[in-house]
């Protein structure tokens, strides 16, 4: 697991945890998906430094972040807004994955004046049956604690999810065992939230977007994403065969390279 150094923040009455990985030059807002820690953007932005200043928000109910029940999108979306204003570090290029990515095209309609481009990997305009067979993955019945962080990843695995190591970075051993940093029922509330038509907010804002797919992803399908590029002006689609929902682990070069493409044409 990569060890990143995480500070915190109040975040409109809740402390966010983040990671700054420095550097003196354009800002990007980094938003992971469910599930998912701030530490995952670390290669990404090793790879931009020092052109750029990569700051990874660990949003609400995840990683170290707080919670305080609220796992609808509108939360998610005024957080990253708030972070923004606090940082001082608008107007931003924000890059989002999976359902980090919804929060990222979601404000950069609804708060234009804070996004400078957006960058979206793997997300859908549309998240809901039957354009997306499973827009909620089950977690309801992982185990809350294992004697052992093998015995956690055999158990999330024996649940057919083929390699558990993406989960496994929010996992920790609490006195009774290991669990994760997240709660199930939470997070499945979250998932919940989140299924729905997001084309409004897609296509409501006006700013250069670089829309990442992998063509193996199985939240993204690519005639979706294809069309997501077609519709929205200012769109480039960067298709990644042989890749699923995690481009920025199947292909970390191809992704950083992407990103890097897209930033220094801006």
């Amino acid at each position: 697991m990569i060890t990143v150094t995480l500070e915190h923040t109040d975040v409109r009455g809740l402390p966010l945890a983040y990671a700054d990985f420095g550097g003196s030059g354009r800002p990007v807002l980094a938003l992971h998906g469910h599930f998912g820690r701030a530490r995952m953007f670390a290669p990404l932005a090793a790879a931009l430094a020092p052109g750029h200043r990569v700051i990874a928000l660990e949003q609400r109910a995840h990683g170290r972040s707080g919670r305080d029940g609220n796992v609808h999108p509108d939360a998610y979306l005024e957080d990253a807004a708030a972070f923004l204003r606090g940082l001082d570090a608008g107007p931003a290029v924000v890059l989002g994955h999976s359902s980090g990515g919804v929060t990222a095209f979601r404000l950069a309609a609804r708060y234009p004046e804070l996004v400078e481009a957006l960058i979206v990997e793997d997300h859908g305009a549309l998240n809901r049956q039957p354009d997306i067979p499973h827009p909620v993955l089950d977690i309801g019945d992982w185990p809350r604690r294992t004697g052992s962080l093998a015995e956690l990843r055999r158990a999330v695995e024996s649940r057919g999810i083929p390699d558990a190591s993406y989960f496994l970075e929010s996992a920790t051993e609490y006195p009774d065992g290991w669990g994760f940093l997240f709660d199930l029922d939470e997070l499945m509330e979250s998932q919940r939230r989140l299924v729905g038509d997001w084309w409004p907010d897609w296509l409501g804002s006006t700013c250069p977007a670089l829309l990442v797919h992998g063509t193996d992803s199985f939240v993204l399908p690519t005639a979706m994403a294809r069309a997501m590029a077609e519709r929205r002006p200012g769109t480039t689609l960067r298709e990644f065969p042989g890749c699923g929902h995690w481009v920025h682990d199947d292909d970390p070069d191809g992704f950083a390279d992407a990103v890097a493409e897209f930033l220094a044409a801006l």
